[in-house]
């Protein structure tokens, strides 16, 4: 789709950015942002995604995605700052990696409460404002980590698994009713979340811009699932027919096997301090 096609469906249109003051949740409201479109942003960084607003210039608001209250202040204020929100998209998230037998019960909770409830969350609140209305959009940022498992990644592939099904589900409930809901499966991003591991041999790590224009697309022409980049979503269909054997021998020719396991801790040493000291 070309930029002023885009733009004419996207221009006008207030958009909610879950997790908006880093990364692909920063990158996405930018091009929504360029395309016209009314932003707004949250994060539960207050520090953070004020700063992503000033540079945005856009308005932001705290955010709790684990929090129902905190969701619902977050969407009124968007509503009294733009309008009605036409688009949610659903970015905040968090990837604890390691040996599944290593993480902690804590750890485990917090990374479903984050990336699985808090989709759940504010799908269920957005949708309580959209179905009266008969129109809406929300987007659920997964990723290829959610039909694509790989060894150190086990509660992050568990979380966006969930997200992946949970988002298909819900599309099926109220696609008759005027609201699309959709899933973005981005691949390997260089952002925070994979701070201290390695790409994939023979793989590029996306730059978050990539993604966002992904997102972008999906508010211009909305459709139930989005692979990014798009050629990788054949490679994944295709892999759930590979025999056990192969699968591992492909794994291990690209390092998947490995790269989420030996991690270089202290490269990640601040993104772990982040992520563990949410509340």
């Amino acid at each position: 789709m070309n930029a002023a096609k885009r733009r004419e469906l996207v221009s006008g249109k207030v958009v909610a950015v879950t997790g908006g003051a880093r990364g692909i949740g920063f990158a996405t409201a930018r091009a929504a942002r360029d395309a016209g479109a009314r932003v707004v942003i949250g994060d539960i960084d207050t520090v953070a995604v004020d700063k992503a607003a000033a540079d945005l210039d856009v308005p932001a608001f705290p955010l709790d995605v684990t929090n129902s209250a905190a969701f619902t202040t977050f969407l009124d204020a968007v509503e009294s700052t733009c309008g009605a929100v036409d688009v949610l998209i659903n970015n905040a998230g968090i990837m604890p990696v390691g040996p599944a037998d290593a993480v902690p019960d804590t750890e485990a909770a917090r990374c479903i409460d984050v990336n699985l409830h808090g989709v759940m969350l504010g799908t269920k609140l957005a949708l309580r404002r959209m179905l009266p209305r008969g129109h809406g959009q929300i987007i659920n940022i997964a990723s290829i980590a959610g039909v694509t498992p790989a060894p150190g990644l086990a509660l992050y592939n568990a979380s966006k698994a969930g997200v992946v099904a949970f988002t298909e589900a819900t599309r099926m409930e109220v696609r008759d009713r005027g609201i699309q809901v959709g899933a973005v499966l981005p691949s390997f991003t260089a952002t925070e979340l994979v701070s201290g591991t390695s790409t994939p041999r023979g793989q590029r790590a996306l730059d978050p811009a990539e993604v966002a224009a992904g997102v972008v697309d999906m508010i211009a022409r909305p459709r139930p699932q989005l692979t990014v980049p798009r050629a990788l979503a054949f490679t994944v269909r295709l892999s759930t027919l590979y025999p056990d054997r192969f699968k591992r021998a492909i794994y291990h020719r690209f390092g998947v096997d490995s790269i989420f396991l030996n991690v270089d801790r202290a490269a990640r040493a601040d993104y772990d301090a982040r992520i563990h000291g949410s509340p």
